[in-house]
């Protein structure tokens, strides 16, 4: 081999060698930008309150449960609590393993089912994966989900109110084993 013939081979693959490191930094950094953009819908499509909803799943699995954040009682086994969801209403504690609240009031039926619908699926982004609908325990009217992690369930259930509106109430509970 003359040297120009050895120059002239060794050009395209140092050629290719440069090519490869920059598409293999193009496909990293397309990488870091999809999974950005990925973190970024999931941030989006978490709801405002989703800080305190993960807090209060938290706190169910203390050794007080939902005690720590219990107000002043109310009336029966009822204690206004000290955290309540932001956007929520009439947020309260039942006993030592329940915590409810509910949704702003809607005018019709089908209105509160959409809300159902769209606060199923803000809870699913903001508690994650461990969580799944309980298709044995759901129907029309109301919605279970539970952790695969923790003996922690919420249930999202539609209700009408006395003033002929609808809301949509949230309940997280202790799961009993």
């Amino acid at each position: 081999m003359t040297p120009g013939r050895y120059a002239a081979r060794r050009r395209p693959r140092n050629g290719l060698k440069s090519t490869g490191c920059q598409m293999a930094r193009r496909l990293i950094l397309l990488a870091l930008a999809l999974a950005g953009s990925t973190g970024t819908t999931a941030a989006q499509d978490a709801p405002a309150y989703c800080a305190e909803l993960q807090q209060i799943v938290s706190i169910a699995m203390t050794k007080g449960r939902f005690s720590d954040i219990a107000g002043k009682t109310q009336q029966g086994d009822f204690h206004a609590t000290d955290l309540a969801l932001p956007g929520w209403k009439d947020c309260s504690l039942y006993g030592a393993s329940t915590y409810t609240c509910d949704s702003a009031e809607v005018d019709t039926a089908e209105r509160a089912e959409a809300a159902q619908a769209a606060i199923l699926r803000e809870i699913k982004a903001c508690l994650g994966a461990g969580w799944s609908e309980a298709d044995g325990r759901s129907s029309p009217s109301h919605v279970v989900l539970h952790s695969a992690l923790r003996p922690v369930s919420i249930t999202l259930s539609m209700d009408a109110t006395d003033n002929k509106t609808h809301v949509v109430h949230l309940i997280v509970f202790i799961r009993r084993r």
